[in-house]
């Protein structure tokens, strides 16, 4: 018996059926272990030790696997042919080997570039042994990642509060985003004018043709600078005699591009199909891992993560053959053509991504396909097939008219031969409106001759404006991080995953748009981490990585090289006072938070006092800005808002309703003290501050009656006594019987919960205490809830025990003993406590024994698994944050695990 070992559960059923009785083929669902969320993973000490842990959620799949292997004569290691998938295998086999499993049975190594009868039983055929310089650069890889994370993030927390986590590749494309946000900012605006004409020839054909002379001299871009220089300008053309002085004709090829790699490929999907990079890489794994055709699974695609864009002699066969059949001989060219990869630090895979049978046309596979499947599926297919085929012939002219001291010049294109046209263009949505703009480039002149007259129809003078850089999209930002060399484009996705996850950047019209909790963050690692967010230093990193896969150097002397500057520059920066760095940040963020008035005036003057000074300041959840006056003067501003959100261009007062049970009317005012709600008059007036959380400009008639309503009752503590919040002179403020809690600025007293009041009431010094019956160590199994399978644990908390299911929490009853608390009755105070909030927690989103917070994975293996960042128990010690799902295997402080298991950089 033979035992194969792949990472995904549909491939190895569909492996099976190409292997036969004699091969039992399992799953290992992506990685098996990985480095515990905890101080002391790495040991730099020690020489970079690294202590590894099966994963909780994979330790069944272990044991399956263990069990089939005591059995077997050989065991094939067949995970994906990448780095990734070689660490995967590698960390499979010792894992067996700890349980004794490897005894009798030989290993071997094979990789299927494709799920196809042919090709799986060729890799059968031609087994290796494990690549340990693969490994090597793997473990480097995961260490800095680790060590990065673990670092970096606790500085984070101390110095930002409210900051998340910080990943050594995902901080510098972060960067990349945040600098192109402020070179927008810094962009002034130029105006320029053209001027171009309607003309026709004597066979009254029509052209159109722009001003590029006057006098002799030619016009450069902002020569019509003024409306007044393109007028005139307009006047001469008008007044010219204008004749064809000069015809050139030049004819072109274009050829086609190569096929797609991994970045390409998320490059062309998201132009032309709209999809993101996780979407991609999650479709062109389903492709890759085969559909339904026939009765038969059958792999649609090869692998989906390379950097290469050759293709095999098979393919290339198979290409021509299509080219030959359905479009001629003329779209043939006499070779095949051969590609080779430009990109920084290609790696991984040994062939481009390609249909595994050209001769399976997409509208032959479409019914067997989701829509997803269907589209990208004709991409990759339209693109291989036009790699193929004949370049496009094109021919251009361009004419030049004078007359009376002014020139013009008209430009034309028409496609002689569209050879690889006919199927494919790169770079253009296959949309109407698109393909619509881009046939406007093959305009097509009439044919002029030196000499001939012309006749003006009409001139037009339009104003222009210089446009900022445009905010990178999907595409443009992955073709960046590849230009420069940063990460690799198989962790593209989860790079921009993490980014959003953790609210760095948002999308906003297929745009990236930093967050300012984003530009913070890259602020101060620009300001106190330079090097480490260098794209050079970075760029120079990965090669010093590949140096590793291919033998050169020592993946440790890599790691020491790196790590001594880099925790001693942590150690200086912890050292630092907090106030140093906000002064620091305060300076490099003036120009976003405090960007010049039209008026001249200081944008730092606060709007509210007038003779206090704005600046960055950061509460206990993150940056705002706030008056250097305070608290005479408690005028903030979120970071978000532009200088005039606090209310200094408003009305002095606005009528906002009238209170619909009083009959009176609501106004919002702005008073010397900032912004008020006052109802009614006399001996009835009642006045409220609004909160800084609120722009008096989002404030309407609702809002204001909660306002005038409170003080309202937040809840009732475990003892009964009632909890409130409201505003007094001093701003919200929660209350529990003669003690008083401020809010900090991030905190809603319109919204505040009973958890927050109390943790505030609890810091403040207040009456608190613990409820319940006894104590109970943190995390303590009581069982599966039967609902879902789900484990509940007791907990003790900052007010006692309580009961943790998924997402919901419940305290205990008074009288409840937490140490003989049965299961049955902890299902019901879960149901009480469903039923009371209204809301039923997510499936799936337990915590571990450890007491690290799980996270759901969006997607399977091939796309990035978005997942919310946990403390690590070991916080306390300078612990850092996890950066991903720990049950994927991501890394620590770092990006999202690949889907299925698989690591990524952070």
């Amino acid at each position: 018996m033979n035992v194969v070992v792949v990472e995904s559960p549909a491939k190895a059923k569909t492996i099976n059926k190409y292997l036969g009785e004699d091969y039992q083929v399992l799953a290992s669902y992506g990685h098996v272990r990985d480095l515990p969320e905890k101080e002391g993973s790495v040991e730099p000490d020690a020489d970079f030790r690294m202590h590894y842990d099966v994963l909780s959620d994979k330790k069944g799949h272990v044991n399956e696997i263990a069990k089939a292997v005591k059995q077997a004569d050989r065991l094939y290691l067949a995970t994906d042919p990448d780095r990734e998938g070689e660490a995967i295998s590698w960390h499979l086999l010792a894992a067996l080997a700890d349980k004794g499993a490897l005894k009798k049975t030989e290993v071997k190594r094979v990789v299927f570039h494709e799920v196809t009868k042919q090709a799986v039983l060729e890799a059968m055929a031609q087994p290796r042994d494990l690549h340990p310089d693969l490994i090597d650069a793997y473990q480097a890889r995961r260490a800095l990642d680790y060590l990065v994370g673990f670092t970096l993030s606790p500085v984070l927390w101390r110095k930002l509060p409210g900051a998340k986590s910080a990943g050594r590749v995902q901080s510098v494309a972060l960067r990349l985003v945040c600098e192109r946000e402020d070179e927008i900012e810094r962009f002034v605006a130029r105006e320029y004018w053209t001027v171009e004409a309607d003309l026709a020839t004597a066979r009254d054909e029509r052209f159109r043709a722009r001003l590029t002379h006057l006098d002799g001299t030619k016009l450069d871009k902002f020569a019509l600078a003024t409306e007044a220089d393109a007028l005139e300008a307009k006047r001469r053309v008008e007044a010219a005699a204008l004749a064809v002085a000069n015809v050139e004709k030049k004819q072109t090829s274009r050829n086609p591009a190569p096929p797609f790699s991994t970045s390409t490929l998320q490059q062309e999907a998201s132009r032309k199909l709209g999809f993101g990079a996780d979407r991609t890489m999650r479709t062109a794994q389903k492709l890759f891992e085969g559909v339904q055709l026939g009765g038969e699974t059958v792999g649609l695609i090869t692998y989906m993560r390379t950097d290469s864009v050759q293709l095999s002699q098979a393919a290339l066969d198979g290409a021509r053959a299509v080219i030959g059949e359905h479009y001629g001989a003329r779209y043939l060219p006499d070779q095949p053509r051969r590609f080779k990869t430009k990109t920084k630090n290609a790696q991984e895979a040994h062939e481009a991504i390609r249909p595994t049978d050209l001769a399976r046309r997409p509208e032959e596979v479409a019914r067997f396909c989701d829509e997803d499947q269907r589209r990208l599926y004709e991409l990759i297919w339209k693109r291989t097939v036009a790699s193929q085929m004949a370049a496009a012939i094109l021919d251009r002219v361009a004419v030049t008219l004078a007359g009376d001291g002014v020139g013009l010049r008209a430009t034309g294109q028409t496609i002689a031969f569209d050879g690889f046209l006919k199927v494919y263009r790169e770079g253009v949505d296959d949309t109407p409106s698109e393909k619509a703009a881009d046939d406007e480039s093959d305009r097509l002149l009439p044919a002029m001759t030196e000499g001939e007259p012309t006749r003006r129809h009409a001139v037009k003078a339009e104003q222009h404006f210089t446009e900022p850089p445009p905010r990178y999209t999907e595409a443009s930002l992955v073709k960046k991080l590849e230009e420069l060399g940063i990460g690799r484009p198989s962790t593209y996705a989860a790079i921009i995953s993490v980014l959003q996850a953790r609210d760095y950047v948002r999308l906003e019209s297929k745009r990236f748009v930093p967050e300012d909790r984003g530009r913070v963050v890259s602020a101060f690692l620009t300001k106190f981490f330079e090097r480490y967010v260098e794209y050079g230093f970075t760029a120079a990193l990965e090669d010093q990585l590949d140096a590793v896969a291919a033998g050169e150097i020592d993946w440790k002397q890599v790691l020491r090289e790196f790590w001594d500057p880099f925790y001693a520059l942590t150690e200086e920066v912890k050292g630092k006072r907090n106030a140093e760095v906000i002064d620091a940040l305060d300076a490099a963020l003036a120009p976003h938070l405090f960007p010049a008035r039209e008026d001249g005036s200081d944008p730092r003057q606060c709007p509210q006092c007038g003779d206090g000074r704005l600046s960055l300041k950061f509460g206990r959840f993150g940056g705002f800005v706030g008056c250097s006056n305070y608290p005479e003067c408690r005028f903030t501003r979120k970071l978000g808002e532009q200088a005039n959100d606090g209310g200094s261009d408003l009305p002095k007062e606005r009528l906002l309703g009238v209170d619909p049970q009083l009959s009176e009317e609501v106004w919002l005012k702005i008073g010397r003290f900032g912004p008020y709600i006052q109802r009614g008059s006399g001996d009835e007036l009642k006045r409220v501050s609004v909160p800084a959380t609120l722009r008096p400009a989002d404030v309407d008639l609702d809002t204001a009656l909660k306002l005038l309503a409170l003080p309202r009752e937040v809840g009732v503590d475990g003892d009964g006594e009632p909890v409130t919040a409201g505003i007094n002179r001093y701003g919200p403020f929660v209350q529990r019987g003669r003690t008083y809690a401020r809010l900090d600025p991030d905190d809603d007293v319109l919204s505040i919960g009973m958890n927050r009041a109390l943790t505030l009431l609890e810091e403040k010094g207040g009456k608190g205490g613990r409820r319940g019956g006894g104590t109970v160590p943190a995390g303590k199994t009581l069982g599966e809830h039967p609902e879902d399978g789900q484990p509940i644990e007791l907990r003790d908390g900052r007010f006692g025990p309580y009961l943790k299911w998924n997402k919901l929490n419940a305290s205990l009853p008074k009288g409840t003993d937490p140490e003989t608390l049965a299961v049955d009755e902890a299902v019901e105070i879960l149901a009480q406590k469903a039923a009371k909030s209204g809301t039923k927690p997510a499936k799936g989103k337990a915590r571990t024994a450890s007491g690290a917070k799980s996270s759901k994975s969006t997607s399977t293996k091939g796309g990035a698994a978005k997942s919310t960042s946990a403390k690590s128990t070991s916080a306390k010690n300078g612990g850092a944050k996890s950066g991903g799902n720990r049950t994927a295997g991501s890394k620590s402080g770092g990006g999202n695990g690949r889907g299925g298991g698989r690591q990524t950089d952070s």
